[in-house]
C-alpha cells in the first residue's frame, strides 16, 4: 500500500524522532503523524498500527543499511578490511543519526515477542552478510582454519552491538567512530590466525 515513497519515508523519519525521544510505548500515532507533517489518518494509509510502523522502520533503515555497507565493500577483496568498512559503517551510521541510535539500542529491545521475532527476521540480513565476510576470510586463509562461523558472527555483531548500546546509555557523550579502530583490531586479532 506504499504509494508515496517520500511521504511513507516522511512517516517512518517522524517515527525514528518520536520513539528516540518518547520511548515506544509512549509514542502515539498522533504524535508520530504531527512530526511528519501528516493528518493523523494518513498513517494508516502507509502503516497498520504501531507496531507495523516500528517493524517498517527497521526493515527501511535495516535494508538501507546492509546495502551502503555492501556498496562500500565492493572492490574490497581483503577480509580484514571488509570488517573494517562493517565496523566503521555501523558505528558511523549510528553517530549520524542519535535518533536512530536510541531505536535500535534501545526501543527494539523493550518491545513485545512478536515484534523482536519480526525483528530478528529483518536482522538475519546483517547476520548474513557478517558471515559472508567471515567465510570469505577463512577460504583466503586469512581468518583461522577451524574458526565456528555461528560463534564468531555472534562475537562480531555482540561487540559491535554492546559497544554502540554502551554508547547510547551514555548518552553519547563521546565519538563512537573514534572506537572503530580499536573495536576492528580486538575482532580482527580474535579471529586471525
Amino acid at each position: 500500500m506504499k504509494k508515496d515513497k517520500p511521504k511513507y519515508k516522511q512517516i517512518i523519519d517522524a517515527a525514528v524522532v518520536v520513539i528516540a525521544e518518547n520511548g515506544y510505548h509512549h509514542a502515539q500515532v498522533s504524535k508520530i503523524a504531527k512530526q511528519a507533517g501528516v493528518a493523523d489518518g494518513t498513517i494508516y494509509l502507509y502503516f497498520k498500527n504501531k507496531e507495523d510502523i516500528l517493524i517498517s522502520l527497521f526493515e527501511e533503515k535495516m535494508g538501507q543499511f546492509v546495502r551502503e555497507i555492501r556498496s562500500k565493500m565492493t572492490g574490497q577483496t581483503n577480509v580484514i578490511d571488509q570488517l573494517d568498512v562493517l565496523i566503521t559503517s555501523h558505528f558511523q551510521m549510528l553517530a549520524d543519526d542519535h535518533h536512530l541510535a536510541i531505536v535500535t539500542q534501545l526501543e527494539l529491545r523493550q518491545s513485545n515477542k512478536d515484534i523482536r521475532l519480526k525483528i530478528n527476521k529483518v536482522l538475519k540480513e546483517y547476520l548474513l552478510l557478517v558471515d559472508e565476510v567471515l567465510n570469505n576470510g577463512v577460504e583466503a586463509k586469512v581468518l583461522r582454519e577451524d574458526l565456528d562461523i555461528r560463534l564468531a558472527r555472534q562475537m562480531v555483531f555482540g561487540t559491535i552491538d554492546e559497544v554502540a548500546t554502551t554508547w547510547v546509555i551514555n548518552d553519547q557523550k563521546y565519538d563512537i567512530t573514534k572506537l572503530a579502530p580499536g573495536v576492528h583490531s580486538l575482532i580482527v586479532n580474535g579471529l586471525s590466525k
